[in-house]
């Protein structure tokens, strides 16, 4: 491969949105990789009393719109005082989400589905490892914070669970 064509594509990479690149041309193979800074999320344990607590993790900025809007969420809460308070389950490492086994298959779970205690909620894979992500709790899944294919951050909300 060129000199010439390879510091284009690093600085194409860089320049760009993309977090990484893989070119395999004539035998000969290029990975270029960006790392971003992780953002800091509070931990699961410091919740709150209310699913406005979990609202608070939630990234601020243009990310918060592949998570539903955070103002009827606080509604919601005042409406089931009565009720436990939901549960967030957060992503343990940073990789791929996948709501299902495979691209044909259902996802494990969907928005109102009754799960139980260690029941597979999805996959997150990291560096070609496949990890099963379990519910630590009994109940249903008030919300699925993320989508299928996306990229996550440790400790990222993935799942809204009411018990």
């Amino acid at each position: 491969m060129e000199y010439e064509k390879i510091t284009k594509l690093v600085q194409l990479v860089s320049e760009s949105a993309l977090t990484g690149l893989e070119l395999d041309e004539n035998g000969d193979r290029l990975v270029l990789k960006k790392e971003k800074a992780a953002e800091q999320y509070p931990a699961p344990s410091d919740f709150g009393g209310s699913t406005a607590a979990a609202n608070d993790i939630l990234p601020k900025g243009n990310d918060c719109e592949a998570y539903g809007s955070n103002t009827a969420q606080p509604e919601k809460a005042e409406m089931n005082e009565s009720s436990a308070p939901d549960e967030v389950v957060v992503s343990p490492l940073v990789g791929t989400f996948y709501a299902s086994p495979s691209e044909d298959a259902p996802a494990f779970v969907r928005e109102g589905d009754q799960i139980k205690k260690g029941q597979t909620l999805a996959i997150v894979e990291a560096m070609k490892l496949m990890n099963e992500i379990e519910s630590e709790y009994d109940g249903t899944i008030a919300a699925v914070l993320v989508e299928n294919g996306q990229i996550v951050e440790y400790g990222q909300p993935l799942f809204r669970i009411s018990r």
